[in-house]
């Protein structure tokens, strides 16, 4: 059987949705960010969610990760890809580039990290060895080449609390530790969608040097980046969707 695909987005991806008014899903654990649309990619239709809401009001610490997920399985996906911005601390990549991460580490605090909080009467130790699906990570690096696009396999992403930028120091502990990309969103939505049996995989797209990384400040040629970012994921997304 086919999968339904559903993206998860960050900002700067509200062209996506224009013309879509959105679906309000109630979950048992509230309601989501922001309504839930349908894409069309060709002859694909896709779900999508914004993570920060619309308009980006969301810091990354307060987002319901939970009724984001559970809202589009109750819709019918099967398969998440998210999309992440990411500041890159190693070599692996430069601003305006992507990737697909294969690990996480997880720095963030006080959110609600799982569905599994005593109001169920279950727990299940989730098995998170690779915390991003094979299969669909595959896919989307085939989508890449297909497209064209410059799309590096692997990394490991450090999950931040946010919302401040991280020091010069935090940076390099995260290095110490084996990351290569720093971002704020991808936990715990990755491991919410592994205990509701969701497929879910993340496109990075890294938009800056850590902090002290690089040769200027983290905001300068911001917009460049992510624009290039953009693109690349852009081309990636149209030819995953016309090979699934």
């Amino acid at each position: 059987m086919a999968a339904t695909y559903a993206l998860i987005t960050g900002s700067g991806w509200e062209d996506l949705t224009e013309g879509d008014p959105g679906s309000e899903v109630e979950t048992a654990y509230g309601l989501p960010s922001a309504p839930v649309h349908r894409l069309h990619f060709g002859d694909q239709h896709v779900l999508s969610i914004a993570r920060h809401g619309e308009g980006h009001a969301l810091p990354p610490h307060i987002i319901n990760y939970r009724a984001n997920v559970v809202a589009l399985k109750i819709l019918g996906a099967t398969a998440i890809i998210a999309l992440n911005t990411v500041g890159v601390i190693t070599s692996v990549r430069q601003p305006g580039q992507i990737a697909v991460p294969d690990q996480i580490l997880d720095y963030t605090w006080g959110r609600q990290q799982t569905i599994f909080d005593g109001r169920r009467g279950i727990v299940n130790h989730v098995d998170f060895t690779l915390p991003f699906t094979t299969e669909v990570r595959k896919r989307i690096l085939d989508a890449a080449a297909s497209a064209g696009v410059d799309c590096y396999d692997g990394g490991v992403y450090a999950t931040t609390q946010g919302p401040r930028l991280e020091t010069a120091a935090e940076i390099d502990r995260l290095e110490r530790d084996g990351a290569d990309y720093v971002g704020m969103t991808a936990m715990p939505e990755a491991a919410i969608a592994r205990e509701v049996g969701l497929d879910y995989a993340c496109i990075a797209l890294v938009v800056n040097q850590a902090a002290g990384r690089g040769d200027v400040p983290i905001h300068d040629d911001l917009a460049a980046s992510t624009s290039g970012a953009r693109d690349a994921t852009m081309s990636t997304l149209q030819a995953f969707f016309r090979q699934v």
